[in-house]
């Protein structure tokens, strides 16, 4: 399909934001034929790259080598006592997305996509201001995207002056001893974890009685106890009443009277969508209360030439959902626009805890507010690595199951990997199998993953 090009205009599609959607925007549509210019004022790759999805899965790869290096005493390995070096992991890491920011202007000049280095701003429905450190450029465009992504919540309150966000964990100095967390998301879960498997004592409070609320609640409650039993100290229904410095070190009161004495503080207590500062108001494109920007199936704002998606959006904020949703759109825009639109109640995702979490489809609290009469199938276990490892983590797989259609709704697991094996089984809940089908599939032995189509008895219906 050739793009008809409008010459009254500076390019055919203004990006705002280099992370994950909006590269792949302005790739594919340049490869479509559409003249691209993309704006960034940090680092390329956006918040996946950069602070959040990469980084936090390296620490997490380097946190799981506590407990490998002293699993592997029951497989007959003798090690000599290992030591952590915070340095060289921070080092390590930042050489790595060093790489990678490299690897995203490479894709974007390979792509002919003309890269905008600075902030930019809206002026009109066709006009783009991008300052740079030096001066001001002004663009125009027939369509705009916004793809600015999220930014941490920045807390009021007690401490509010000396705590950390996301955002400031990756590069912390000294390496804390002693971290609180507060929060009972995915965010502070990961960090909770990932911090105590470098060796730091974790403190996790929430003020809610569950961990991962929106999660299946067996699930989530069955992770806490695993985190646990791993020595975090996780504490519900728990907030802080004051905060007093001494020194280097945060003493915490709690509201029950307690205290904690800690080196860090992390607040993780939810994001918002990076929404200020691009001039949208005055160009009349609505935002919503918490800072998204709504629009339509097609990713289109009220104001017709300004398009928005990704975590800017609010639909999931997910970096393979940023991906699909610019696939949709620049099929629209440029393309055929043939891609369906996406169905996020199928979208899978894992939780890089200790052990990890992993999710596709619907919950069981979710399933019974929509279907009839439903199937749970669950299968709880030691797996077969720690039969001789020591440990004494547990893993457990839930199937959720409509019993009218037998059609699978939701599969959900905690446990080593979790995230890998529910790739494959996102699929079944996205094709709309049936648990016969499940049945009818041949295991790999011995794997976790067999259990998932060797579950048979129900463990209840109704």
């Amino acid at each position: 399909m050739t793009v008809s090009v409008d010459a009254s205009y500076d390019c055919d599609l203004f990006v705002i934001g280099a992370g994950s959607g909006g590269v792949r925007a302005s790739r594919v549509a340049s490869q479509l034929g559409a003249r691209v210019i993309l704006a960034e004022g940090s680092a390329l790759g956006g918040t996946c790259v950069n602070l959040g999805c990469i980084p936090k899965k390296l620490y997490s790869y380097a946190a799981h080598y506590h407990e490998a290096f002293a699993q592997a005493r029951g497989f007959g390995w003798t090690l000599a006592e290992p030591e952590f070096d915070w340095d060289v992991l921070k080092a390590r890491r930042g050489a790595e997305i060093a790489r990678l920011n490299g690897v995203y202007a490479e894709l974007l000049r390979g792509a002919n996509v003309q890269l905008v280095r600075g902030w930019a701003k809206l002026l009109d429905a066709h006009t783009v201001a991008v300052k740079t450190t030096t001066h001001e450029q002004r663009f125009t465009a027939r369509h705009i995207l916004l793809a600015t992504g999220g930014e941490p919540l920045r807390i009021e309150g007690p401490g509010a002056q000396w705590a950390m966000s996301s955002d400031d964990m990756f590069d912390l100095s000294p390496f804390p001893k002693r971290l609180v967390v507060v929060g009972g998301g995915y965010i502070a879960c990961e960090f909770a974890s990932i911090f105590h498997g470098l060796g730091s004592k974790v403190t996790l409070l929430h003020r809610g009685p569950q961990l991962l609320r929106g999660f299946d609640g067996e699930m989530a409650r069955f992770v806490t106890a695993e985190m646990r039993k791993k020595g975090i100290d996780i504490r519900l229904e728990s907030r802080i009443a004051a905060v007093e410095r001494r020194g280097e070190v945060q003493r915490l009161q709690l509201a029950d009277d307690s205290v904690l004495e800690a080196d860090t503080v992390l607040h993780a207590t939810g994001r918002r969508a990076r929404s200020r500062g691009l001039g949208l108001a005055e160009v009349g494109v609505k935002v919503n209360e918490d800072g998204t920007v709504p629009v339509d199936a097609g990713f289109t704002t009220n104001v017709p030439s300004v398009h928005a998606l990704g975590d800017l959006v609010g639909n999931k904020a997910l970096t393979p959902v940023a991906l699909a949703e610019a696939m949709v759109l620049i099929g629209r825009l440029f393309g055929e626009g043939r891609r369906p639109a996406l169905d996020y109640a199928t979208v899978p995702t894992a939780i890089f805890t200790h052990p990890q979490v992993a999710t596709v489809g619907l919950s069981e609290e979710v399933a019974r507010t929509r279907h009839g009469v439903l199937r749970i199938y669950r299968s709880e276990f030691k797996p077969l690595q720690h039969t001789l490892s020591g440990s004494t983590e547990r893993t457990l797989l839930k199937l959720v199951v409509d019993d009218a259609s037998d059609r699978l709704l939701g599969a959900h697991m905690v446990g080593g990997d979790a995230g890998e094996v529910l790739q494959g089984f996102a699929v079944a809940v996205q094709a709309g199998l049936t648990k016969a089908q499940l049945d009818r599939t041949i295991g790999i032995h011995p794997t976790v993953a067999e259990e998932f189509v060797t579950m048979r008895v129900a463990a209840s219906r109704g």
